[in-house]
């Protein structure tokens, strides 16, 4: 595994936020750049190379899901396609009672305040523990005493503390109650396998930068059965559902990122395992009384790629932590970078730790094949000094 070769960065722990793209992807893309710059909608010899590939690539990501390529939509990323999904959902299928947590990311939570002004919807949230996970029981009551057509809008893994969602218990519990299910997968498309085919989830979403694919493409999973309009119209791209010039590049980049992640899964996630329990022994054995929020510290019941750390140190720190880390050439983040300049904190933080453990400062770890070892001694060694 090679570094992260950067001359600002010693250490990148930003991954959840973004990732580096790999070298044959940014190959891939610059070729297609170069080659095939035809409009995908025009029918001449120039355009019909470029439909092409938008076409393979759009089969090659159906595939790992194990759904029909004409189910997969291309979108800038995945605040588009949730905002695609719910705002349709409430516009076309009449939903009129949305079901969710307070810890989802702002492409959802943001939305549904819109969608409660817009369409005069019900926002329902479900209960969560100490640990910020779902009351699966309390998910089913309200599925239960609901009299409206309903969405579950839950994400599969949080891109703050990692936990995960089981998508089979919730998808046992929509299907028993006739709701949609609608999940944010953007932390989890890549890094796990997702098979549609036997888990039903009715729309996913994905961002390729997520998993060593380019910026600002991404996709839905909108199920055959669903029928929702465009958000954004001009023309017939992507099957009446985006209208707009497709990115192939763009597009293309994204495919060959999946592809690889998804050829290279099993071997790349023991490797990023290791690094995480490397991370968590190292940081237990050398600073007392750090804590991990939400399940970011347990292997079974997190994400292999994230740890969410609490450091015992006043929460008036944290900015000048993350400065003094960063001049050391370490790149963490204090929560979501999506929501990076809020004064307000971390709205999932808020829900899950005490008044006592938000005055502590807390740092968002995600790792990659890129990191190794040495950057986690390196990390855990400029902490130790910093706090000391």
């Amino acid at each position: 595994m090679n570094t992260f070769s950067n001359n600002s960065y010693q250490c990148y722990f930003d991954n959840a936020a973004t990732t580096r793209v790999r070298d044959e992807v940014a190959e891939k893309i610059v070729d297609v750049l170069k080659n095939n710059y035809g409009n995908p909608s025009s029918t001449h010899s120039y355009g019909r190379p470029s439909k092409s590939l938008i076409e393979l690539s759009r089969k090659e990501i159906a595939a790992h899901l194990n759904v029909s390529a004409s189910e997969i939509i291309f979108t800038s990323g995945g605040t588009e396609a949730d905002n695609l999904i719910l705002r349709s959902a409430a516009r076309d299928l009449k939903i009129r009672h949305f079901i969710s947590s307070k810890i989802e990311h702002h492409a959802v939570t943001h939305t549904l305040d819109e969608l409660e002004k817009d369409y005069n919807v019900k926002v329902s949230f479900v209960n969560l523990n100490k640990n910020g996970e779902v009351d699966y029981k309390n998910l089913n009551e309200l599925l239960a005493n609901s009299k409206d057509r309903c969405m579950v809008s839950l994400m599969h893994i949080n891109n703050e503390i990692g936990n995960m969602l089981d998508l089979e218990k919730v998808s046992n519990i929509c299907l028993e109650h006739k709701a949609l299910f609608h999940s944010d997968t953007v932390q989890s498309v890549g890094h796990y396998n997702i098979d549609l085919s036997k888990t039903k989830v009715d729309f996913i979403v994905a961002s390729a930068h997520k998993f060593h694919g380019p910026k600002g493409i991404g996709f839905a999973y909108i199920n055959k059965s669903s029928q929702l309009r465009p958000l954004i119209f001009g023309g017939m791209q992507e099957r009446g559902y985006r209208a707009g010039t497709e990115s192939v590049h763009n597009i293309v980049g994204m495919s060959e990122a999946l592809n690889i992640s998804m050829e290279k899964l099993e071997e790349e996630k023991k490797y990023i395992s290791e690094l995480k329990s490397y991370f968590i022994k190292k940081l237990k054995s050398s600073i007392n009384d750090v804590e991990f929020n939400g399940l970011s510290g347990d292997m079974n019941k997190s994400t292999y790629t994230l740890l969410n750390v609490q450091f015992p140190i006043e929460q008036s720190k944290a900015e000048m932590f993350l400065f003094k880390l960063d001049l050391k050439g370490i790149a963490c983040s204090k929560g979501s970078a999506c929501q990076s300049g809020s004064d307000v904190g971390s709205h999932v933080l808020n829900e899950v730790l005490s008044s006592e453990e938000l005055n502590k400062v807390s740092i968002r770890f995600s790792l990659s094949i890129y990191n190794k070892k040495e950057d986690i001694d390196i990390a855990v060694n400029e902490i130790v000094d910093l706090l000391s």
